[in-house]
């Protein structure tokens, strides 16, 4: 599927490192000739360890994880909004990303000179915010008057209700908020999506900590300042050391399981961010098992079966029948395909089922 999260930060916070591992990881763990779609651009596999207990159960030739897409922002400095910097590149590429993943500054280094010359998380979170907010008042400004016109003179419908989103938007940016901590009804989130606006896309933070606070983020100040912050949009926080992240992601697994031991870890931090990311996009996974391959697949949160089938083949959802499907935890529980029926436990659902995360699917179709 065609989303990707954007990593964005002041200068040396510890993005370009966070992206490095991240690309790395990728190319190592999987044998994709093109892992690196773009300069800017990374594939990276989703860790998922239903993966490896499916094959248990449900031995097959080979194992495929599903992956997705990170990208590397532009680097931002304050006044971006009015092109100051790479300003307008940072901009235009966060309009093309789905999620952001905003890594801030959370660790002391007198050999890495901060941007603004002193670690404040606070105040670099509130810089890229700032420039976000005021791209998004530009957009917000240039839409009302028009709309607001068309809503008294013609009475239609249509700019009556986005003039009323924009008059709930307005404020908020003006108060220095962003777009996501407004709560929408449906008919209001299609007009928001319509506006493209920065600040309405969902945020993961990630604070970038010392390699001494791996195992215990929150012994970092720096990581519970980030973290109450974040609680006030309602967003989530990933506490990880880009530079040793970058290393591990160079190991070969002995290596990599001795260092996880001695750092007092069970799995690289990038493992989280990556599931974080992906759950930050409202993506899903589903599963085929057996025979050639047992595979993990990709799907967008609430799609019909049918639209799921499509992601393995168009063919697939234009002649859809029916998908036999047994959940994850059935077959964990059960131990096998033929435990699962004879508890009475495989389904078979049609065209108006909504896909669920963990569910392995065999679909039924003719064409």
């Amino acid at each position: 599927m065609a989303l990707t999260a954007g990593i964005v930060g002041l200068p040396n916070v510890g993005k370009s490192t966070l992206f490095n591992a991240i690309t790395k990881a990728g190319a190592e763990m999987a044998n994709y000739p093109f892992a690196t779609i773009e300069p800017n651009v990374g594939m990276v596999e989703v860790p998922d360890a239903r993966l490896a207990r499916i094959q248990e159960m449900v031995p097959a030739d080979k194992i495929i994880p599903t992956t997705f897409e990170f990208t590397d922002i532009a680097g931002i400095v304050k006044g971006a909004s009015q092109g100051e910097g790479l300003g307008n590149k940072f901009l235009d590429n966060i309009r093309q990303v789905n999620a952001i993943v905003h890594v801030v500054r959370a660790f002391d280094n007198d050999e890495i000179i901060h941007v603004n010359g002193v670690v404040n998380p606070l105040d670099d979170i509130d810089t890229i915010n700032t420039e976000l907010i005021l791209a998004d008042l530009e957009t917000i400004d240039k839409r009302f008057s028009r709309v607001e016109k068309q809503a008294k003179n013609a009475k239609d419908k249509d700019a009556i209700a986005e003039l009323a989103v924009l008059e709930k938007i307005k404020p908020t940016l003006e108060s220095g908020k962003s777009v996501r901590t407004l709560t929408f009804n449906e008919e209001e989130l299609l007009i928001v999506k319509g506006l493209f606006l920065l600040t309405s896309k969902p945020v993961l933070y990630v604070a970038n900590i010392s390699e001494d606070d791996m195992s215990n983020p929150e012994a970092s100040d720096y990581f519970k300042t980030i973290q109450e912050f974040a609680a006030t949009e309602g967003a989530d926080v990933i506490g990880l050391s880009a530079s040793a992240e970058e290393e591990i992601a160079q190991l070969d697994d002995d290596e990599k399981g001795d260092y996880l031991e001695l750092a007092g870890i069970e799995e690289p931090g990038l493992n989280k961010l990556i599931r974080a990311a992906y759950h930050l996009l409202d993506l899903r996974t589903f599963f085929t098992a057996g025979g050639k391959e047992t595979r993990a697949w990709t799907f967008k949160a609430g799609m019909k079966a049918p639209q799921v089938a499509g992601v393995i083949h168009s063919d697939f959802e234009r002649g859809f029948i029916r998908a036999e499907t047994i959940s994850f935890d059935d077959l964990d529980q059960y131990g096998s395909v033929k435990a699962v029926r004879e508890a009475g436990r495989l389904r078979s659902e049609g065209k108006e089922y909504t896909v669920q995360d963990g569910d392995i699917i065999e679909f039924r179709f003719n064409v």
